[in-house]
């Protein structure tokens, strides 16, 4: 099952200084029929005004990834913790029991997000925050894992959660493969450029929802850049 979710066609907010799409229903934006894809429960495409953002709130039980596309964000928490994350960097926050935290656009120019929410396995911990780069060019034709919570995976970000967050770079005509479970629940979107997978044409920030494909095979029609979620 391959089901395309437009860009288009996705809840969407505009508070002025945020401007949101949300693969998924959150906050206003409530679809019963949408409450997210396994263990997934968040894609939230944002962009987010010059020296604006998100003052200071409250997460319990959710691992959040966010994926910086353009710019760059800076994250402060009730832990002490303070970090810039730029274009091509991921940060994770684990807010177990709970934490507050404020992120902001201190930059100079719009700054273009995915925050992504996954369950994790086990409700409750301490939280953490991390942020590490992922440089593009180390990515290039290949599906690089950067968040994980898998032990494996000692070059991603670690989260609690029964699930990886990989991301490629494709030049215009190449091609990965991804081999998941078919019992997974994969959710891939475009940052930027147009891909086929497995035949169906994927433009830039749709959303595609997979589940029970053996084999994936993306070629890219323009010089492309995706981020896909495999989760429980």
């Amino acid at each position: 099952m391959i089901e395309l979710r437009p860009f288009a066609k996705l809840g969407s907010a505009d508070h002025g200084w945020l401007k949101a799409r949300h693969h998924f229903s959150f906050g206003s934006h409530y679809d019963p029929g949408n409450l997210g894809h396994g263990s997934l429960r968040v894609w939230n495409d944002d962009e987010i005004a010059p020296n604006t953002g998100f003052p200071a709130h409250p997460h319990a039980n959710m691992e959040i990834i966010t994926y910086v596309r353009e710019g760059a964000i800076t994250h402060q928490d009730s832990l002490g913790n303070k970090g810039r994350t730029e274009a091509g960097d991921v940060q994770v926050m684990s807010a177990g029991s709970g934490v507050r935290h404020s992120e902001y656009n201190l930059e100079p120019t719009l700054t273009k997000i995915f925050q992504i929410w996954i369950e994790p396995t086990t409700d409750g911990g301490q939280p953490t925050w991390g942020a590490k780069p992922f440089p593009k060019s180390d990515r290039s034709g290949n599906f690089v894992t950067i968040a994980s919570g898998f032990e494996g995976d000692r070059d991603a970000l670690p989260i609690r959660a029964d699930a990886r967050v990989l991301a490629t770079t494709l030049k215009a005509g190449d091609s990965a493969e991804y081999a998941p479970d078919k019992t997974r629940n994969l959710y891939l979107v475009p940052a930027a450029g147009v891909v086929e997978i497995n035949g169906v044409r994927v433009n830039a920030r749709d959303g595609v929802a997979i589940r029970d494909e053996a084999q994936l095979k993306i070629t890219a029609l323009e010089d492309s850049e995706l981020v896909l979620v495999d989760a429980a």
